[in-house]
């Protein structure tokens, strides 16, 4: 049974069916783990429900987010033993007017973005963070591929397929996953490495990137994929 079986109608499985749609397309053999925003901002600095948590923190998604960070840290561990490459994205911090764009008339809680701790809670909680080899990038936009070098660096590293975990499934990780798509890579999303405030929301947009975008896998399916590829597919000696 899929994540978002209890949130579609009969109907549109129906309509699923008969358009076709959620072929499942496959990987490449030079993956990256992208992990989209797993900082204190959008994770929380504790695990606690959502609504107790969003009174402090207002973009954090509570225990779903807590729930991704244990399933994101061995992937983790599964990624580091074959040298595929980590890449992180989270914010600027507190942000101007210009870079924050038409985000500020969406939320009566926006003055909270500019402050001090928002801009120290963008750090990736620690109990997945960045080592000395991995790559963080820093965004003002939904897209990790937007006005950031990412493309770029995955073209360095030759990689074909992106392993993304993280959230919002529904803003950061739907959009960047498009990107992905748009650009022609092959798009792996770890069902429980991501997570959204609105549990509505994360089910239909992993239904929607399922059918469209790319394929929504368990986790244990991901982990299974890295232990197949092979030891030496990344050998930074000859780099």
């Amino acid at each position: 049974m899929a994540i978002w079986d209890d949130a579609i109608t009969a109907r549109d499985k129906l309509v699923l069916e008969a358009c076709g749609y959620g072929r499942i397309r496959g990987l490449g053999e030079r993956p990256a783990l992208l992990v989209i925003d797993m900082s204190y901002n959008w994770v929380g600095d504790r695990r606690e429900p959502v609504l107790d948590s969003i009174k402090r923190i207002r973009h954090s998604c509570g225990e779903e987010a807590w729930d991704a960070v244990s399933v994101v840290r061995k992937l983790m561990d599964k990624a580091r033993q074959k040298n595929i490459p980590i890449i992180y994205t989270t914010g600027v911090g507190a942000e101007t007017n210009y870079e924050s764009g038409r985000r500020p008339s969406k939320n009566h809680r926006q003055e909270e973005d500019e402050t001090k701790a928002f801009s120290q809670r963008m750090e990736i909680v620690k109990e997945i963070a960045p080592q000395p080899s991995d790559i963080v990038i820093y965004k003002t936009k939904p897209s990790g591929f937007f006005g950031t070098p990412l493309q770029s660096i995955l073209n360095d590293y030759r990689v074909d397929t992106l392993l993304v975990t993280g959230g919002s499934t529904s803003g950061c990780v739907r959009a960047t996953v498009i990107d992905a798509f748009s650009f022609n890579y092959f798009v792996a999303v770890v069902e429980e490495g991501t997570f959204d405030r609105i549990q509505l929301s994360h089910k239909a947009n992993l239904l929607d990137m399922h059918i469209k975008y790319a394929d929504v896998m368990k986790a244990d399916q991901v982990a299974n994929y890295v232990d197949d590829l092979p030891a030496d597919l990344y050998d930074w000696s000859t780099r």
